[in-house]
């Protein structure tokens, strides 16, 4: 079980405010903050970080989500905040039947996933 991720940017307050306005509608918050440093997550605990350094290439992050609409507002939340499309929200029926997802790339290039695995309800 991961308990928390972290992550280099090459501009901590481009990438905070890019993922304040990303994960929002994940019930993201901004919780912590040091020189250099940001730590997202759900209150009370901080679990997703990002520092500056050397970006030495992408990583994928995916962030749980409750509902496929919520999918949808992180993928909007992040297009409007700078994010580039990567796969807009829709069923990825390749990796399950429920798999709703949407993916954008950070500001460096990351490939930040929302994912909701619950059958659509209507």
């Amino acid at each position: 079980m991961i308990d928390h991720l972290g992550i280099k940017v090459t501009d901590v307050a481009k990438s905070t405010a890019f993922y304040k306005a990303a994960l929002a509608p994940l019930g993201y918050t901004l919780l912590m903050e040091f020189p250099g440093v940001a730590g997202f997550g759900v209150a009370p605990k901080p679990d997703f970080w990002i520092s500056v350094g050397p970006v030495g290439g992408s990583i994928h992050v995916s962030f749980h989500a409750k509902t496929r609409s919520l999918v949808k507002a992180f993928y909007e939340a992040a297009i409007a905040a700078g994010a580039k499309d990567n796969g807009p929200p829709g069923t990825r029926p390749q990796y399950h039947e429920h798999y709703y997802g949407a993916f954008v790339l950070d500001p460096d290039g990351h490939n930040i996933e929302a994912v909701c695995h619950d059958a659509y309800l209507g």
